[in-house]
């Protein structure tokens, strides 16, 4: 009956032969990633284990074969982390904000469309255009033909009535 596994000795004997290379060639492959580079040495070992027919091939040292097998091993493990999405931690995850309700973003919608209806036509204008529409203050005084001074002391004061109005949006 032929051997599925290779022996405890033997493998015990090509760890302390060729382990050291195989670590110091596996973690120039993992940029310097000692934890990977281990890792990639025992699963390379471990396919040794698995495949006692490479101990009979026709070359004089089973090097040739640990490093191919074990840089095989590094191209899959690194294709294998591009193709997923990068690992999250936790402490970045609870760093993340939360989801927003629906519901409340309505409601404080509806809320500064009312507040913003009670402001003059002058000052809804000036912020209508710098805030809803996007424009600069440069922007917003050549639209409305008024001066940029004009237009930063109207969204000032529009911005205070609104913040008078709005008591449970305040920061």
């Amino acid at each position: 009956m032929a051997t599925t596994k290779t022996d405890a000795r033997a493998l015990a004997d090509l760890q302390r032969e060729h382990g050291p290379a195989l670590f110091h060639f596996l973690l120039g492959l993992t940029f310097g990633d000692r934890q990977r580079a281990e890792d990639l040495v025992q699963e390379t070992l471990v396919r040794a284990w698995q495949h006692p027919e490479a101990f009979d091939g026709p070359y004089e040292s089973m090097r040739p074969w640990l490093f191919t097998v074990g840089r095989r091993l590094a191209i899959d493990a690194r294709r294998s982390r591009l193709a997923r999405p990068t690992e999250v931690s936790d402490a970045v995850l609870e760093g993340a904000p939360g989801r927003e309700d629906p519901a409340e973003s309505t409601v404080a919608a509806l809320d500064v469309r009312k507040a913003v209806r009670t402001l003059s036509p002058e000052h809804r204008a000036v912020l209508v255009q710098i805030y809803f529409r996007g424009l600069s203050v440069g922007e917003t005084a050549a639209v409305l033909g008024i001066p940029a001074g004009t237009v930063k002391s109207r969204s000032y004061y529009a911005l205070r009535l609104l913040s008078r109005n709005l008591p449970g949006y305040r920061n």
